[in-house]
């Protein structure tokens, strides 16, 4: 499991975008987007880079949470 922080989403459009982009992802799973605390979690077992080139290329650059 990943967690993603992404200081941008600031929306519900923006979750959905967020939602949307990682959904794309090859092997991404299930999504959890929590617009509050800015995150997101993936579940599936998608390589990091790819989620945040995606994140990325949508607008919303991402960092792993520790």
């Amino acid at each position: 499991m990943t967690t993603l922080s992404i200081p941008d989403m600031s929306c519900g459009h923006c979750k959905a975008a967020v939602e949307t982009a990682i959904a794309a992802v090859p092997g991404s799973g299930a999504v959890a987007v929590d617009l509050a605390m800015r995150q997101a979690t993936i579940a599936g077992d998608a390589p990091l880079p790819s989620l945040l080139a995606a994140l990325a290329a949508a607008g919303y650059p991402a960092a792993v949470v520790e």
